[in-house]
């Protein structure tokens, strides 16, 4: 079990780092393909390796896996289904942003759980160091989320757009 573990917190931090880069190329109005790939994967994989944990009836880092699958299917799909056409920009966004929200949220209850200091000063999720950590975290990707969604929904002209369009205003 202790491999096993050890091989879902490398998958975990995999899909988070490479969440981090796609939303970095959100911002920036660009699509990093092979990211993305890579994110969406281990994103994936991160929540199905979850459910091989030995457990008991319903948890709360079941009910966060299976919401995580959905919102990844609906990524997926408007990514490589729909080829972020229209509408499904946005979604991919929101959904994109969601589930490595949802990545970030486990990693800071698993933080404060695992982490000698941060269980110090919050042996509880209900303590008050616990409940602000995650209030900013959910703060900074509602942000991010906004800012992603509107920056990514407009594609940036190429350059060969860019000519294409001289060329006909110069044959009209």
């Amino acid at each position: 079990m202790r491999i096993f573990t050890l091989i879902h917190v490398l998958i975990s931090l995999l899909g988070i780092f490479s969440g981090f880069v796609v939303v970095s190329g959100m911002l920036a109005r660009k699509q990093f393909h092979g990211w993305t790939g890579l994110f969406l994967a281990t994103t994936t994989l991160t929540s199905l390796t979850g459910f091989f944990f030995p457990f008991h009836g319903i948890t709360p880092a079941i009910v966060v896996g299976i919401i995580s699958l959905g919102i990844l299917a609906v990524a997926i799909f408007a990514r490589y289904a729909r080829n972020l056409a229209g509408a499904w920009r946005k979604t991919y966004v929101i959904t994109a942003m969601l589930a490595l929200y949802l990545n970030v949220f486990v990693l800071v209850v698993q933080a404060f759980l695992k982490v000698p200091a941060l269980k110090e000063i919050a042996p509880t999720q209900n303590d008050p160091p616990f409940k602000l950590t995650q209030l900013m975290v959910l703060l900074a990707f509602i942000v991010l989320g906004v800012v992603a969604t509107i920056r990514f929904r407009i594609e940036p002209l190429s350059s060969t757009t860019n000519s294409n369009q001289r060329k006909e205003s110069i044959t009209i």
